[in-house]
Formats: C-alpha cells, structure tokens, sequence
C-alpha cells in the first residue's frame, strides 16, 4: 500500500488585511467639508426664506387688517355723508320755502305799512268820518290779523324770532300744509275772519255817530 504523502497548504495573508484602519486621506476630509458646508448654507438659505416668508405674511396681515378698517371707515363715512346731503338737501328747500314766505310776508307788510301812513284822522270831516273810519277800522284789523297770521305761520321756523316768537328747529307736517293756504290769504290781502272785522267795524261806527 502506497504511502501516504502529507500536503501542507500555506495560507498566504496580505498584511495590509491585518493592519489596523487609518485616518480618511485629506481629499476625504476636504469632501466631507465641502458636503457639511453645503449642508449649512442649505440650512441657512431655508432659514433665510421662512424668514422672508414669515416677514410677508405680517406685512399680508396688517394690509388686509387695513383693508377692513378702510372698508369699515368707507362705509360708514357713505352713510354719514349720504345722510348729511338728505339733510342738507331738506334744509334748503325749507330755507327757501321760508324766504319765498317772507318775501311775500315783506310785500304785504309794505303795503299795509303804506295805508296805514296814509290814514289821517286829523282829517276827517263829520261827513265822511263814518266811511273814512270803518275803512281804516278795516285796513287796521286786515294788517292785525295777517301780522298774527305771519307769526304763527313761522313760529315754527329760523324767523319765529321777527314776531317775538322763539324758533324751532324744523318744520311739522301741519306747517307744511297750511303753506299754500297761508300764502293765498296773504296774496289776497284778506284775512280768514274778514267777514267778523266787517261786523265789528260797522258796529263801532254805528257806536261812534250815535
């Protein structure tokens, strides 16, 4: 029987598989470097833009705040002002209304004022004392009562205070519409109890030439 030959396998091992790691080469370091610094400036750009985004919506903030309080502002100067031009609107035409009333009050005072200096009792005689006196009695009672007439006619106005009478601010609905029948008494010189001074005179006369 052959003998048998024993074969003895040598193991090689490179002795850098033996040897301990060693420090990354500077090319590896620089590269890190690089990656972290990129990293940072990443992070600081994102925090530079959170911040500008976060600056944008404050500012987006306080003008839509200011928009409300202009639109707020807006409406209620519209309605201030709308309400302002009615009034304003209503003033004037009473104003003129109570210009056009003193001017018609201006006309017919004149008037009266007129016959009333051209009464002269001095002058009378016996025979025309009776019909020169109840002419005046008349002129005198028809400018009594359209005076009375005109005060109360404006009593309630800015000229109350022409008559003696304290003014009121505005004019009710009953003045308004005592207006035209107001003005038609003073254009026609005759006063509402015309009919009662005629009467009255007469029977002053008649008192007199007794």
């Amino acid at each position: 029987m052959p003998a048998t030959s024993d074969h003895t396998h040598h193991i090689k091992m490179r002795t850098t598989q033996l040897e301990m790691p060693t420090r990354p080469g500077p090319a590896v370091m620089e590269d890190y470097d690089s990656k972290l610094q990129a990293a940072q400036d990443e992070l600081e750009r994102i925090q530079v833009q959170r911040e500008e985004l976060e600056q944008k919506k404050r500012v987006l903030e306080e003008l839509t705040a200011r928009k409300r309080s202009f639109l707020t502002q807006q409406v209620e100067l519209s309605e201030k002002l709308s309400s302002a031009v009615t009034l304003i609107e209503r003033e004037l035409y009473e104003i003129r209304q109570e210009s056009e009333d003193l001017e018609q009050c201006r006309v017919c005072f004149v008037s009266h004022l007129d016959k009333l200096d051209k009464i002269n009792p001095e002058s009378w005689t016996r025979d025309n004392l009776s019909d020169k006196l109840e002419r005046s009695v008349m002129a005198v009672d028809i400018a009594s009562d359209e005076y009375d007439q005109a005060a109360s006619h404006f009593e309630g106005g800015r000229s109350g205070a022409i008559f003696g009478r304290a003014a009121k601010r505005g004019r009710s609905r009953s003045q308004t519409a005592q207006h035209s029948d107001f003005l038609l008494n003073l254009r026609n010189g005759l006063a509402f109890n015309l009919p009662v001074c005629v009467l009255g005179s007469a029977a002053l006369v008649i008192y007199l030439l007794k």
